[in-house]
């Protein structure tokens, strides 16, 4: 798989594949994702492949139909700094793709919508914290699986499947995503998944 980032040596499928070696699977997918080549679905099955892959082989058949990674860093991430609050009066936040995440970010929405998604962001640091305030309102956080999740405050759920044991263990040192939320009449709601689309024509 030497074009897909050289994970594996011809010959050695069945070699046990390293935390370190399933992390870079997981980024490329999560650049692949923000690059608008895999969709919600695909995202998330590869994603839950890659954290449980046992072999060089259970990692090469995700990047298959991939093309290599751009070396350097994203081109969102140079000469940009990230904003720190989004505030929505009546109308909605929507972030998401290939964005840089500040380490503290506050979202408040009044009588709206807020949707966050950082699958496929870049963190700033090893410990971000997601402050969301929900008036009469449903904030939305979308987090990737490699990520540990801490939850504090009011009116914060998390989705059932999301707290499932999938069978894989984060390292010590994985990032943190401590979310503080107040939802007043409202939710401030964690998932890894987005809620399911309705058909295109479907009242």
């Amino acid at each position: 798989m030497a074009a897909n980032g050289g994970l594996s040596s011809p010959g050695s499928p069945a070699t046990r594949a390293s935390d370190r070696e399933r992390d870079a699977v997981v980024q490329r997918v999560q650049q692949a994702f923000a690059e608008g080549r895999l969709d919600d679905t695909e995202f998330d099955e590869r994603m839950r492949a890659a954290l449980v892959a046992r072999t060089h082989a259970d990692l090469d058949v995700l990047l298959t139909d991939l093309p290599a990674a751009a070396p350097g860093p994203a081109p969102a991430a140079v000469g940009r700094r990230p904003g720190r609050i989004a505030v929505a009066l009546k109308g909605s936040v929507r972030r998401g793709g290939r964005w840089r995440v500040p380490e503290r970010y506050t979202t408040v929405v009044y009588k709206g919508d807020g949707w966050l998604d950082v699958r496929a962001a870049e963190l700033s640091g090893p410990v971000t914290t997601l402050r969301a305030v929900a008036y009469k309102s449903t904030v939305t956080i979308l987090v990737p699986r490699s990520v540990r999740v801490e939850m504090t405050g009011f009116g914060v759920t998390q989705g059932l499947a999301d707290s499932e044991d999938l069978g894989y263990q984060l390292p010590a040192d994985a990032p943190v995503i401590h979310v503080r939320g107040l939802a007043y009449k409202g939710a401030v709601e964690i998932t890894t998944r987005p809620p399911e689309r309705r058909a295109l024509g479907s009242p």
